[in-house]
């Protein structure tokens, strides 16, 4: 009631964009059909969206599973997907539990591991086995996790601008509590969403397609239900805040590739940190290099020109890079398998 209470408010202030509310993204369009699983975790009833799309003609016999990052959806994946398919791949990807179509629980102990173990049941109960994950943003954190956890169960890992590549809280940035992150997500507008994309995502760039992840990412925080949103969207934030998998790195023991744009800037409580700290978050031209030499087997393609969103911003470069590297990946693993 308290968070209903500050939403309608926040209303009333002009605070809140005047999207149309649509908090479970009922009337957001996905590319391809959308299924549901349903399980039980924590004493309740989840479901999780998804897609599942078969690859175009004759399928490769490889699976590509897609994370979607914290203010994204698998629909953002639109483009990637469809590029898969036609390499071959079988492509599945979910909505996380507390995103976009998924359920958005009130009470929720969040955890990478937890998100890992329910995408590792959702691919038990749809059959696919040795996949590559695929993740971006928060999605690359949950991917690492994911290989620290599953790592004789995939085939190969790749992140795409990955958030996690350093400790936040350890260079400095204060901790706040989540009641703080939740009233602070009450108040994101839809122009404080496109004006972060906009610095952050792409670079300072600007093209009319980027505004349909806009209008889905603000949809979702109108109305009764965006509160349940903002609640789900602050307890995710306090979790990759607070489990860092930076010092893991060199446990991953799958083959690795990192998709990194370099004008990245991406730092999670950044802006809340002193001048001195904040001009030393983020730099990913850094970040994806360290990266790379601490985690065995991982190949670094770097895009100098492009941001948080490499595969938004220039979808088409992205694919090619992306087909190419996994292609390379799964030859030479059929290459060592059969020389054994």
């Amino acid at each position: 009631m308290r968070g209903l209470k500050i939403l309608l408010a926040c209303l009333a202030l002009g605070a809140v964009s005047p999207a149309a509310a649509d908090p479970m993204l009922t009337g957001f369009a996905y590319p391809f059909p959308v299924k549901r699983f349903t399980f039980e975790s924590q004493k309740q009833e989840l479901s999780m969206a998804y897609m599942d799309v078969a690859p175009s003609g004759i399928g490769n016999g490889h699976t590509a599973v897609l994370l979607h990052g914290k203010n994204f959806c698998a629909a953002t994946w639109e483009s990637t997907i469809r590029a898969l398919r036609e390499a071959g791949f079988r492509v599945v990807a979910p909505d996380q539990v507390g995103f976009c179509k998924s359920t958005k629980p009130q009470r929720y102990q969040y955890g990478l591991h937890e998100l890992a173990k329910n995408t590792h049941r959702l691919l038990e109960a749809i059959g696919v086995t040795n996949p590559i994950i695929i993740g971006h943003s928060m999605g690359g954190m949950l991917a690492f996790r994911y290989a620290l956890m599953y790592r004789d169960e995939m085939s190969a890992l790749v992140t795409v601008n990955p958030i996690g590549l350093e400790d936040w809280k350890a260079k400095g940035v204060p901790f706040v509590s989540i009641d703080e992150l939740y009233a602070g997500e009450l108040k994101k507008t839809d122009a404080q969403i496109k004006e972060y994309q906009r610095t952050t995502y792409y670079d300072g760039q600007w093209r009319p397609e980027f505004d349909r992840w806009v209008d889905m990412l603000a949809g979702m925080y109108q109305g009764e239900e965006g509160a349940a949103v903002a609640w789900n969207q602050a307890l995710t934030s306090d979790m990759v805040f607070n489990q860092p998998v930076v010092y893991e790195f060199p446990n991953i023991r799958v083959p690795t590739l990192l998709l990194m744009g370099a004008k990245d800037n991406t730092a999670i409580g950044k802006a809340r940190a002193s001048e001195a700290v904040k001009a030393e978050l983020g730099k990913y031209e850094k970040l994806g290099p360290r990266t790379a030499e601490a985690i065995p087997n991982s190949t670094l393609v770097m895009f100098d020109d492009l941001g948080h969103s490499p595969q938004v911003q220039e979808p088409e470069k992205f694919n090619q890079t992306l087909i190419e590297n996994l292609e390379k990946i799964l030859a030479q693993k059929e290459k060592s398998k059969t020389a054994k």
